[in-house]
């Protein structure tokens, strides 16, 4: 017969499964449910899921810690690597910082040494600049007179020191102590830029311009020295010159001295290896001996007749052969006649030692004067004479008053020059002495 079940009119019912279970005498039965069996399976499978995942994370637990260890090893290894790279960077920094201070302290020393140099060679080049009174100009008259060419220390060698202690961070001001490189590493170079420069960049700078405007400095007293090598060099060949129109020969200064020392005329002593100047005392040492030859030169020329016995008056006879006034024929006139009133006061026109004083025959009252070096200078015709033998006079001392004693016919001075005992013209004397005027001081 046909039963109609729940899920359906014409179906046929499902059949429950039955679990039979015998033990001994006993037997038991259990209907299987299909919701039974889908939950025993349920269970089982998640079982053997569960199973299935354990057994495998208990495989693969090693390889995931190992690997997780590997990469934590990994990124502490790189950790130091970096922490090591940081510190050799860091280590560069400083060394570098600690080389560009070392570097810019030894130019700031070498800088101011040099300045201090300077400064000598300033005060140096002053002592000898400060006698160094030759002319600029050689020629006829009155010549102007070189100025000491600014002997003050250099203005641009107190700038470098200014540039100085800027780059080492005194900024001028009372007790301060000079910034240390490192703590001055990095400095803007400039708002517009943006870029960052080293100190030791902006010291090498500042460096180059102090050390241009030095040697500005050094090649300005360089050429100042041999501007005043040349003038007094100048100046004694000028005096030379026109001493030596007169007759007179100089004796030969220190330059020609040197000379002669290079040529042989040195005999003997000790071989000591010769210095090593450099360019300035070569300069200074030629200055000092063009100005030691320009002195001495001057001294020599000091020595000569090159004053006037008779200032202001005029010469009414000149040297050479003339008319004689007594006898009327031609004689030499051995010097030179000044137009003069009696008791006029003569004076000796150079220094040196009274040789005669008194009566001379057709001088009259007659002063001779021994000026060295075989030149001598007489007066005649005196009235009244100042002086005794072996008197030293100099030049422009009042020696006698003019007068008309002798063999004169009317009052007047007599004044002869005479060389190694010849007479010659007075007047080449008396026109040296004009010309030296300016070069003489």
């Amino acid at each position: 017969m046909t039963v109609r079940s729940a899920d359906g009119a014409f179906r046929k019912r499902r059949q429950s499964h039955v679990l039979i279970l015998a033990s001994g005498d006993k037997v038991r039965h259990m209907t299987v449910r299909p919701w039974m069996a889908a939950l025993v399976t349920s269970v089982v499978g998640i079982f053997s899921v569960g199973y299935l995942a354990a057994t495998t994370y208990l495989v693969l637990r090693d390889d995931l810690i190992g690997g997780t260890i590997a990469r934590q090893a990994r990124m502490q290894h790189e950790y130091e690597d970096r922490i090591t790279a940081l510190r050799a960077q860091v280590d560069r920094v400083t060394s570098r910082q600690l080389l560009d201070q070392q570097v810019v302290e030894e130019k700031v020393e070498k800088l101011l040494e040099q300045q201090s140099a300077l400064w000598s060679r300033s005060d140096k080049f002053g002592a000898l600049a400060a006698s160094a009174d030759t002319s600029e100009d050689l020629g006829e008259g009155t010549s102007p007179v070189i100025d000491p060419l600014a002997l003050e220390k250099p203005a641009d060698a107190n700038g470098g020191v200014e540039a100085i202690e800027e780059i080492m961070g005194l900024n001028g001001e009372a007790g301060a102590t000079p910034t240390r490189l490192g703590a001055l590493a990095y400095a803007p170079a400039s708002p517009e830029s943006g870029e960052k420069e080293t100190l030791s960049d902006r010291a090498d700078r500042n460096f180059s311009k102090i050390t241009l405007s030095l040697k500005d400095v050094e090649r300005d007293q360089m050429a100042r020295m041999e501007h005043l090598t040349s003038s007094a060099t100048r100046t004694s060949e000028a005096i030379r010159t026109i001493v030596e129109r007169t007759g007179v020969t100089l004796p030969a200064g220190s330059a020609e001295a040197s000379a002669s020392d290079a040529d042989g005329s040195a005999i003997g002593g000790p071989f000591v290896e010769p210095q090593d100047e450099d360019s300035f005392g070569k300069s200074l040492v030629a200055l000092d001996s063009a100005l030691l030859e320009l002195e001495k030169t001057r001294d020599a020329a000091r020595k000569l007749p090159l004053q006037s016995p008779a200032p202001t008056i005029d010469v009414t006879s000149n040297f050479g052969n003339r008319l004689d006034p007594f006898l009327g024929r031609l004689a030499l006139h051995a010097g030179i006649d000044f137009r003069t009133s009696i008791g006029t006061r003569i004076r000796s026109a150079a220094g040196g030692t009274v040789t005669t004083a008194g009566p001379t025959g057709g001088y009259g009252n007659m002063v001779e004067i021994d000026h060295g070096d075989g030149v001598v200078t007489r007066y005649a015709h005196l009235s009244v004479i100042l002086v005794n033998v072996g008197d030293h006079v100099r030049a422009g001392d009042v020696i006698a008053k003019s007068g008309s004693t002798g063999r004169s016919t009317g009052p007047h001075l007599h004044y002869e020059v005479r060389l190694n005992g010849r007479a010659v013209d007075p007047v080449r004397f008396l026109r040296a002495g004009t010309k030296l005027a300016g070069l003489m001081d």
